[in-house]
């Protein structure tokens, strides 16, 4: 039998703290939550690998689990503090969403379809987790009912600001996200400040593309 508990336990210790990963709270939150419910159980061995691990949901549907390091660092330059209301984007089984809540969180997950949707209230429910809402609509808006956000994390990579979903930030509110893609790519920190939104370089990183923060094409004359 595979003995999870140790092999999450090396991760934190070989990937995470040799990353630059050093709040407590997280490195806490990584130990709890068991990343091998949040992908298939015949990759469950891949689960603690320093890569990504694809999800897939059916009907053509798949989201990629972010890997370790990069999540982690994601989680932190966010700066969850516990008492915060955050927006998970695009986290597939919602794995991200279960460490936040376990740092203290209120969490909601926002998945683009009902596949992905149930995929992750199961894999939370097989975790033990039931205090996070899972729901479905459109990413770059946003659901339709809860916020203003303290923080939203996007869990891919973005091709440009996130302008509509920034406007559900509470004031003072982050929201981070890979933006720009392949090697272009870089975790953002956004900050409202007031009317102002503030904006950080943290550290470079690829993610996959999500449609839904792609422009709209144009035609071609």
């Amino acid at each position: 039998m595979t003995d999870f508990v140790a092999i999450r336990r090396n991760m934190v210790d070989t990937q995470l703290r040799t990353y630059d990963v050093n709040s407590k709270r997280l490195l806490d939150a990584v130990e709890m939550v068991g990343r091998e419910h949040y992908v298939p159980a015949d990759v469950a061995g891949l689960a603690y690998a320093d890569q990504s691990v694809t999800i897939v949901a059916g009907e053509g549907v798949t989201r990629p689990l972010l890997q370790p390091m990069v999540l982690a660092r994601m989680i932190q330059a966010a700066d969850v503090q516990p008492g915060e209301t955050v927006l998970s984007v695009a986290g597939g089984t919602g794995y991200g969403s279960a460490v936040m809540a376990a740092m203290g969180a209120s969490v909601t997950h926002l998945e683009s379809s009902d596949l992905m949707a149930s995929l992750a209230r199961r894999a939370l429910l097989a975790d033990g987790v039931q205090s996070i809402p899972v729901t479905t609509g459109n990413l770059a808006n946003g659901p339709e009912a809860g916020g203003p956000f303290d923080v939203i994390l996007i869990e891919g990579s973005i091709d440009s600001d996130p302008v509509r979903l920034l406007g559900r930030l509470t004031d003072g509110g982050r929201l981070v996200a890979v933006l720009g893609r392949g090697r272009a790519g870089r975790v953002m920190v956004f900050q409202r400040a007031g009317d102002t939104i503030g904006r950080r370089n943290v550290f470079d990183a690829s993610a996959a593309s999500l449609s839904a923060f792609q422009p709209a094409p144009g035609f071609n004359f």
